[in-house]
């Protein structure tokens, strides 16, 4: 996973100016700047270490990762915009002794949400597709291979519940499956795997509410849903 950090305010500004232009001379990029020639030369030679910015022979101009970064920017304030994280939700379902429906649940052994229970999953990556990226992470997470098909988009914002600040912003991708195979993992670094009823799962202290509905979503077909819910201090 790579760490972008705060883009300095002037580099802001020259990748803003490079987005709507083929390309563009020093002196075109400097111009309205008000810093000194030295200071200007000193933040482009970084943005071009960076390789967001390369020098031809008709001026500067965005590479093809300045491009990605460059386009991802508020143009009015002049600012990487964050944008919500996706990742994929996987709900694995299967008949239990007594015939009950039992589903895999995991509970997070890592920050933030330590100790709470949700469904399996994690963050796509750059180029996967919804069934990639869930059969990557069951099986890593879980050991296990399932047939697995897509069925809910679920936007879910979590809110400090004392200050009202915007703590996730995360956009799950839902797939399902009650076809699988192989011995599943119990616990790994970052997790414990359960089979658990849902009646099971609703009493555990700590849990992901927006999963209680998860089950009845998908059974009614629902194709989205959006929901905010709120955490305090010690919960996340």
């Amino acid at each position: 996973m790579s760490y972008e950090p705060e883009t300095h305010p002037l580099q802001a500004v020259i990748l803003r100016k490079l987005l709507f232009v083929k390309n563009a001379t020093f002196s075109e990029l400097q111009k309205g700047s008000e810093v000194t020639s030295d200071h200007f030369s000193f933040h482009i030679r970084k943005l071009v270490d960076e390789g967001f910015v390369e020098k031809k022979a008709s001026g500067y101009q965005l590479t093809r990762k300045g491009k990605e970064y460059a386009n991802r920017m508020d143009t009015d304030e002049n600012e990487i915009e964050r944008q919500p994280k996706v990742s994929v939700a996987i709900t694995i379902e299967r008949n239990g002794v007594d015939g009950t429906r039992e589903f895999l649940f995991q509970q997070r052994k890592k920050n933030p949400y330590y100790d709470f229970w949700g469904r399996v999953g994690g963050k796509m990556r750059w180029g996967e597709t919804v069934i990639e990226a869930a059969r990557r992470e069951l099986k890593e997470e879980t050991g296990l291979e399932a047939e697995l098909e897509y069925r809910l988009l679920y936007h879910k914002r979590d809110f400090d519940k004392n200050t009202g600040k915007l703590l996730e912003d995360k956009i799950f991708l839902c797939v399902y499956a009650n076809k699988f195979t192989g011995k599943m993992i119990e616990s790994f670094e970052g997790g414990v795997n359960r089979w658990m009823t849902h009646e099971e799962f609703q009493l555990q202290p700590k849990r992901f509410t927006s999963v209680d509905e998860f089950k009845q979503l998908m059974d009614d077909g629902v194709p989205f849903a959006e929901r905010e819910f709120y955490y305090d201090e010690i919960e996340y």
